[in-house]
């Protein structure tokens, strides 16, 4: 068969790449090896939030009495429904990107995908059965997997990554988690909503290392209120597997100690996946496991490109999805607009949440920025008290000299459907007059931007 485009790879990037291209009337195909939808929609993004969705809903029923409601009887969390549900909410989104491939004409190949040559995709089924297909353009979209690191084996009893967890069949009494970035600080969260004793390991200085300072102690505080135990600046030094659980060897600011633990969760980061592509005979050019691309994602081999997880872009669904529109608009001809990478929306679903765009404050003062910080506590807002989310930062990253927002970090709850206005402030080089002329409607988590933004005025 020959086709226009063949993409290898379902997920954020691919489908978007391959619906896009359907669109624009070329004879698209797919191949993907597991689940339509790929890791995001199976395995990350979609069931992860539904299962902090269940573990939110039983923080609220626990808390209950907080909110004038009481009731009779023992409210338990029952994990094996949690992950049915969780599963269910991933089947049903797979099955729309099935309907959506269908409808838009986009063939799929189920295998996995190599190229043999310049233009000729070889899809090998999972019954052994080998076939070839041909397009003028080859978009690899294969995403990324769980890192591990070799002193830390998965064995998916003891030692978890993320798909385990998503799957267990208990709750366990304790739990380590190794890496306090979204996945870990996400995974963190859930079990200790639902009484699991958790500790949190992080290598490096803070929680969540990407997030503003303050941003990342107030989300440490609120996990200690929760009765977690957060070690930042503490390294992993041997992992030991045994009948009952797990003994972790750390060193950190008080020196050595030996952790125990009925499992670990090991959230170390996602390696690209690369293997066995073919890239290697076709001299596609790779540095440090990531594949190198222009600004339209065209790798050094004429007809061929990528995008998503496998290029040194920031590993997030919608920056795939991005990079998938510029990549088939620049096939298609058209005229296009190069991913501006400086104002990524990032997102981390925890009780409070995190949402962040643009630069840190410390970011900005070592670029050369002359900075001026606006601040708004959620203890001052009235909707937040009304809803009993007290615990907050709205903080505002400004240039002195422009006025231009340069960065905006939120915690809270909420703050992830709230980050669309400073996302579009920053792309769109808004000044904070022009910001605070906006009307912000009253009651609002929201309207803390508007005070954030008048506080540096």
């Amino acid at each position: 068969m020959k086709y226009d485009i063949v993409v290898i790879g379902s997920g954020p990037g691919g489908h978007v790449a391959a619906l896009k291209a359907a669109k624009r009337g070329r004879k698209v195909a797919v191949v993907e090896k597991a689940e339509l939808g790929g890791v995001c929609l199976n395995w990350g993004c979609i069931p992860t939030k539904a299962l902090l969705k269940s573990a939110q809903v039983y923080h609220y029923m626990t808390s209950a009495a907080n909110y004038g409601v009481e009731f009779e009887g023992e409210v338990r969390p029952s994990l094996g429904k949690m992950v049915a549900r969780s599963r269910a909410v991933a089947e049903q989104m797979n099955k729309g990107i099935a309907f959506a491939f269908k409808k838009a004409g986009v063939e799929v190949y189920t295998g996995h995908g190599h190229i043999v040559e310049r233009g000729v995709v070889e899809v090998v089924a999972p019954d052994g059965s080998v076939e070839r297909i041909e397009a003028d353009h080859i978009i690899l979209a294969t995403g990324s997997r769980p890192r591990e690191i070799p002193i830390m084996p998965v064995d998916g009893v003891r030692i978890l990554s993320s798909k385990e967890a998503l799957v267990m069949e208990h709750l366990p009494k304790s739990m380590i988690v190794v890496g306090s970035g979204a996945i870990g600080c996400e995974f963190a969260w859930v079990y200790a909503a639902l009484g699991v004793q958790v500790t949190v390991v992080e290598y490096l200085p803070q929680m969540l290392p990407l997030a503003d300072e303050e941003i990342s102690r107030t989300l440490e505080r609120s996990f200690r209120k929760m009765k977690a135990t957060v070690l930042t600046g503490t390294a992993v030094k041997a992992v030991r597997v045994g009948a009952d659980g797990c003994e972790v060897d750390v060193e950190g600011k008080k020196g050595a100690a030996t952790l125990t633990a009925e499992v670990v969760l090991s959230a170390v980061g996602v390696k690209s996946n690369i293997e066995g592509l073919g890239l290697e005979e076709l001299g596609v050019k790779v540095e440090r496991d990531k594949i190198v691309v222009d600004e339209f994602y065209r790798t050094n081999i004429e007809g061929i490109y990528a995008i998503g997880d496998i290029i040194a872009t920031p590993a997030l669904a919608h920056v795939a999805s991005a990079e998938a529109t510029v990549c088939v608009e620049a096939i298609c001809g058209e005229s296009v607009t190069p991913v501006d990478y400086t104002t990524i929306p990032s997102c981390v679903y925890t009780s409070p949440e995190v949402a962040m765009v643009g630069l840190t404050e410390k970011q900005a003062i070592e670029q050369g920025y002359e900075v001026k910080v606006g601040r708004y506590q959620y203890m001052a807002s009235g909707k937040a008290t009304a809803a009993g989310d007290r615990d907050g930062l709205v903080k505002l990253v400004y240039d002195a000299k422009t006025d231009q927002l340069l960065g905006a970090h939120i915690i809270g709850g909420a703050v992830t459907e709230m980050l669309g206005e400073p996302t579009l402030a920053k792309r769109l080089g808004l000044t904070a007059r022009q910001i605070a002329s906006a009307v912000h409607s009253h009651p609002t988590m929201y309207e803390g931007l508007l005070e954030a933004t008048e506080e540096i005025l």
